[in-house]
């Protein structure tokens, strides 16, 4: 199992650090008392809960109990469990613009005064700090730039490039997906709907798919539709893009969408994006990959 801890200073950007963590695949347990990690692993160990990658948020809302977060990591470390420490840190100007912006209190600033809690803080975890396998400043930085730090540290360790792409093929006539981000109808294809001897079936079964395959329209149109997702998927994730949906309409969502959603996603699956298809509106369920 791989442990991550992630710690530090309130307000340096740990929220950001958690979703960043669970989109690569981590159980991430906010607010976790530090005397509780080793019982919850011991726990997760000895039982049949299957989660290989967990990310534990030890902070200051922990109250005083945090300054034995070092010791139990030691302890932790001793009975054999590898268990990395992120600390994130920012300078006291950044720290303050941002609980001005979001209006929360700082969990020690019990008197209102902000910068007097920020200072008790930074003596709280000033031992844990020394003891960190990272530390990351983040003052100054862009969502996008923590996000790029926090992968080149941990996405590696992970099979899937850095995007889950989900493909929902359907019919128009039951409206369209509302969270799709590309969509493309395919109603210009031959439908194998007029041949009575595929009319009951669905784009995943051989006869439809060789019928909706075998036309040069849909040929050209295959090379044009993996070139722009090839050509896209890079792009969303240089700007931080965790979750791409792709609509594939056509008139009832059995048969042109199903077999084109099928292909896109073996096409995407054989280039290493986590995909899974969906076929909304055809009673087959879906495949992940």
């Amino acid at each position: 199992m791989q442990f991550i801890i992630v710690t530090g200073m309130s307000g340096a950007g740990k929220s950001s650090v958690v979703h960043i963590l669970e989109d690569i695949g981590y159980y991430c347990i906010d607010n976790m008392p530090p005397t509780l990690i080793t019982n919850f692993v011991s726990l997760c160990q000895n039982s049949n809960i299957i989660m290989d990658k967990i990310a534990f948020v030890v902070d200051a809302r922990s109250g005083d109990r945090i300054v034995r977060l070092a010791d139990e990591i030691t302890k932790f470390r001793k009975n054999g469990n590898k268990c990395e420490v992120v600390f994130l840190e920012a300078s006291d100007e950044t720290i303050i613009r941002r609980y001005k912006e979001t209006r929360r209190i700082h969990p020690h600033a019990k008197d209102g005064l902000l910068l007097d809690g920020i200072d008790m803080e930074r003596q709280l975890l000033s031992e844990i700090r020394d003891k960190s396998d990272y530390i990351i400043d983040t003052t100054g930085l862009m969502t996008k730039q923590l996000r790029e730090q926090i992968l080149a540290l941990f996405e590696s360790r992970t099979k899937f490039e850095g995007i889950n792409v989900s493909i929902i093929s359907f019919g128009f006539k039951r409206g369209i997906p509302l969270d799709s981000d590309l969509m493309f109808d395919v109603r210009f294809l031959p439908n194998p709907f007029y041949e009575a001897d595929l009319k009951e079936l669905t784009g995943q079964e051989p006869p439809v798919w060789d019928y909706v395959m075998k036309w040069d329209v849909t040929k050209t149109f295959i090379q044009k539709l993996h070139d722009m997702v090839e050509f896209l998927l890079p792009q969303y994730i240089e700007e931080g893009k965790t979750q791409l949906v792709i609509g594939i309409g056509c008139t009832g969502g059995k048969h042109r969408s199903v077999a084109i959603a099928e292909e896109l996603g073996q096409f995407l699956s054989e280039k290493n994006y986590y995909t899974v298809v969906t076929h909304r509106d055809s009673k087959l369920e879906q495949i992940q990959r």
